[in-house]
């Protein structure tokens, strides 16, 4: 019989085991044999090493639990715990190494040095992380001894026990993150949501009216991220006034985006409401545009802020709160139209002044309402810009206050406004005709030699074409042609073969056979050329 240590050396699997238990087998004893130096370390004698031996044991430990994430995919896809938590998350949490912290969080917790929670929150904290890392403990036991007798397969005990892990993971997970920030609510995830429709809108509406363009969506021009918040103020006031901006529910059931401004949302509506057809065009089109134009000046329209004949003009708020003694004669339109009214020119529905009783929200008959509001201005042009500087500061004001929650809410905006590739029909159809579906997603690199001649791409995916890529000199690059990360010891340099430019291996992780260049078997290709010009076919060599 020979002993238990000489078995386990001889079913010891092959580091050139492709399958998931081998990788994990000697990802767990990479774990291990750093513990052990770290433990046998004396961090006052040498503080420098023990930072080395620390960052290994992270390294070591986020790729173990990668390899780990793999497994439970592979083994128990449909008995997962659910993530849908993670979308009430703050977005700049959702990164690759967040199960990482989360070990790391547990592990200090459980040794009482943890300060960024409460007290009370850690006491709640410390029996889940209790658990948890006790649990990793066993998976890490059971899939190394599974991986000593057969690293094939999944026999039920190790099914339950990653399961287990699964579950407790999550539930510290939630728990953790929501012991530090404010997690959104079910309600406030929906009300983020009827932002994302309306903003949604407010592009088809923006492009039919001409004051954007499809190249520019495509583009994602950064002129958007303003110009996009501040044209969803006017039409969620005016063209639909029941949505996320309504104003006859109170701040705390609007989103918490907006709430902070209502306000002076609701002396914007009014405001808005008396604006002509001409004069709206005019305030929208101005808001459009990346300088502060004056909408209603001449060819060659004075500064904002021009002096204008009045002894003491107030702060553009006030300007919504000037009493007014003597209204003139009612000469404005009134804005008492139904949602979408604007948009239907041609319609039953007119401009001009309206019966008493349709302006809602207004007390006196809309066109004395109108006067009133007109007469706190020395011109249109002052009360334009007045609307002009308010709608720009509020939307401006979620670029500051809000960020987390405007990125995501423009992120999805994009993915659904932006220009869809339709799928090519036939195999060997060329992307001019009928694109790739990948090719939205494709991350745009600068001077990319393929993207810059259509026809040249063309011609490079034929068969018989040979012509290879010119190579950009590793001394003229200092950074990644995608991701603009400067290279360093770590951070290698490794050039595509489909382009010739240079990259690091996060941007290049991709391998096809580029027939046209005369590379029948998978060679390195960066994430633009994967998908954006190779065909299918060059594709599914990776995987054959």
């Amino acid at each position: 019989m020979l002993p238990a240590a000489l078995r386990r050396w001889l079913r010891r699997p092959k580091r050139s085991d492709p399958r998931l238990l081998s990788q994990f087998f000697f990802a767990d004893e990479r774990v291990t044999r750093v513990v052990a130096e770290i433990n046998g370390l004396d961090a006052e004698l040498d503080p420098q090493q023990y930072l080395v031996l620390l960052n290994q044991l992270h390294l070591s430990q986020a790729h173990l639990l990668a390899i780990l994430e793999r497994i439970m995919e592979e083994c128990i896809p449909t008995q997962r715990h659910s993530r849908d938590y993670l979308v009430k998350f703050p977005e700049e949490l959702l990164v690759d190494n967040l199960g990482n912290h989360m070990l790391f969080a547990a592990e200090c917790l459980l040794a009482g040095t943890f300060l960024e929670v409460e007290e009370a929150d850690g006491a709640q904290l410390r029996p889940q992380a209790r658990n948890l890392l006790c649990s990793l403990e066993l998976v890490r036991t059971v899939l190394r001894e599974q991986s000593l007798s057969q690293p094939g397969s999944y026999p039920e005990p190790v099914r339950a026990v990653l399961v287990q892990f699964d579950r407790l993971f999550a539930e510290f997970e939630l728990s953790y993150v929501s012991s530090l920030v404010a997690v959104k609510s079910p309600e406030e995830i929906y009300r983020q949501q009827e932002i994302i429709v309306l903003f949604c809108e407010t592009v088809e509406r923006a492009l039919r009216l001409g004051y954007l363009t499809q190249e520019m969506i495509d583009g994602y021009e950064p002129l958007l991220m303003f110009t996009i918040p501040r044209l969803a103020i006017i039409s969620g006031l005016l063209i639909y006034p029941e949505g996320p901006l309504s104003l006859e529910q109170s701040p705390e059931q609007m989103s918490r985006v907006f709430s902070p401004f209502y306000n002076l949302l609701k002396k914007i509506r009014d405001l808005l409401r008396v604006l002509s057809e001409e004069e709206l065009c005019l305030l929208e089109r101005s808001l459009c545009t990346a300088e502060s134009e004056d909408p209603c000046g001449p060819a060659t329209p004075p500064a904002w802020g021009a002096a204008v004949p009045r002894a003491d003009p107030p702060a553009p708020w006030g300007l919504l709160e000037v009493p007014c003694a003597a209204p003139p004669p009612p000469t404005c339109m009134a804005w008492p139209g139904p949602p979408g009214a604007v948009d239907n020119m041609g319609t039953d529905w007119q401009w001009g002044p309206q019966p008493p009783g349709n302006s809602p929200g207004l007390d006196a008959t809309p066109g004395a309402c109108c006067s009133e509001l007109r007469s706190r201005y020395s011109s249109t042009k002052d009360m334009l810009h007045t609307l002009f500087v308010c709608i720009s500061g509020v939307a401006d004001q979620l670029q500051t206050n809000f960020a987390s929650d405007l990125r995501s809410i423009l992120k999805t905006v994009f993915k659904i406004v932006a220009s869809q590739a339709e799928p090519s029909e036939e195999p060997g159809a060329s992307q001019e005709e009928d694109g790739d579906p990948c090719a939205a997603d494709a991350p745009r690199v600068a001077d990319c030699p393929l993207c810059s001649s259509p026809a040249e791409a063309a011609g490079l995916q034929r068969a018989g074409t040979h012509r290879l890529p010119e190579w950009v000199p590793d001394s003229t690059c200092s950074q990644c042609s995608a991701c603009r990360s400067p290279f360093t010891l770590l951070r290698r340099r490794h050039h595509c073969r489909s382009c010739g430019k240079i990259f690091c291996a996060r941007c290049s992780p991709h391998t096809a056979a580029l027939p046209h260049y005369g590379q029948p078997k998978p060679v390195r290709v960066c994430t633009h050329c994967y998908a954006a010009h190779l065909s299918p076919t060059p594709r599914r060599a990776q995987s054959q």
